[in-house]
């Protein structure tokens, strides 16, 4: 017990580092019980965010705050309305029209799984395609059911989709033009002993500001070229296809791993084992190594970097806790959680002597 007392003396006594282990603890609890409640408020903090920097940027030119968010909004409106009315409307039909030629392609791969015995005896027997077809048929039953399962929660997703796009628009709209007023109204009921706290936020607020702007330049280049890429080639659900590529930069290494797959088999099933499937997915590698190799540290060159591993756990932990919010701010959150380690104190406070206990 006194071993507790002394390592809590160490390291509490300090009045900012309590401050900052409140501010923490009230952060992570309001997430965690109302993150679903402030979904929307969430989402136009992240809008404002991108918005934000060009907003700052017009002011640095002799704009007024007011009228470069009028600029910056509109600008905003009219992405949302091409996205909404131009680009989803077509990603649905290629989905609908995928969803329609799954069938076909399943017995397709079907027939060429089934031929593997005779190629290859001493390797895969006709008793473990079988058994494997038959996984993959039970796999395709329980999908189905979970559609059915969607469809049926239908009215709930449209409803909540109404809401993000009514308030979403709205919360954006004040969150830019009222940043000032809002942080100075939250910092009024702030701890006094805040400079830590202050030291941690202004370092996290940088990095996450550049995180989520640079994320999303890199979704837009990468979702571009790859429907450029795509089209070239002849693909069909290119615009599709290149929406998944793009959306999976969100999570770093994973991401892209998993998009591979859809990616290469459409391409087979199109194509089979012929030049232009090797020509398309060497070129789509191309596209993830230029990602990586030069977009990613032209886009992040000032973020803090991380270990690919402290990566991969904040992905999964923070997106266990919070799915998909959890998922694209796991990097910032991860930087959160270094800033705060490298901001707390490791010296012993002049005023703690440890007590000596006689043996």
């Amino acid at each position: 017990m006194q071993v507790l007392t002394d390592w809590f003396r160490r390291y509490f006594s300090d009045p900012q580092i309590v401050s900052l282990a409140i501010l923490l603890l009230v952060g992570f609890a309001i997430v965690l019980t109302m993150g679903h409640m402030l979904g929307p408020v969430l989402a136009s903090i992240v809008i404002a965010y991108l918005l934000d920097g060009l907003v700052s940027f017009l002011q640095r030119y002799g704009w007024g705050r007011l009228a470069s968010v009028a600029v910056v909004y509109s600008l905003f409106l009219l992405f949302v309305g091409l996205v909404l009315f131009g680009i989803m409307p077509l990603v649905s039909r290629q989905v609908t029209d995928l969803v329609q030629q799954l069938p076909l392609m399943i017995a397709a791969g079907q027939k060429v799984v089934l031929g593997l015995p005779e190629r290859y005896p001493d390797i895969i027997s006709t008793r473990q395609v079988q058994e494997a077809i038959g996984t993959l048929h039970a796999e395709i039953a329980t999908f189905g059911q979970q559609v059915v399962s969607w469809s049926l929660a239908s009215v709930v997703g449209f409803i909540t989709l109404l809401i993000y796009v009514i308030l979403v628009p709205f919360l954006v709209f004040f969150f830019l033009k009222d940043r000032d007023l809002i942080l100075a109204w939250f910092k009024r009921y702030l701890p006094k002993h805040r400079r830590i706290a202050g030291t941690v936020w202004r370092n996290v607020d940088l990095q996450i500001s550049k995180y989520v702007r640079g994320k999303f330049w890199e979704i837009l280049i990468v979702w571009a070229v790859s429907y450029l890429t795509f089209s070239a080639f002849g693909l069909k659900y290119a615009l599709l296809l290149s929406l998944l590529v793009g959306l999976s930069v969100i999570i770093p290494y994973i991401g892209a791993s998993v998009v591979t797959l859809p990616v290469l088999l459409i391409a087979w099933f199109q194509w089979g084992w012929t030049s232009q499937f090797i020509w398309l997915g060497g070129a789509y590698l191309l596209i993830q190594a230029l990602d990586g190799n030069i977009l990613v540290p032209l886009l992040f060159s000032e973020v803090v970097d991380l270990h690919p591993v402290a990566i991969i756990v904040a992905i999964l932990v923070f997106g266990g806790l919070w799915g998909f919010w959890g998922v694209f701010f796991a990097i910032p959150l991860a930087t959160l959680v270094q800033a705060v380690l490298i901001a707390w104190p490791r010296h012993t406070p002049p005023d703690f002597e440890p007590q000596q206990h006689a043996e």
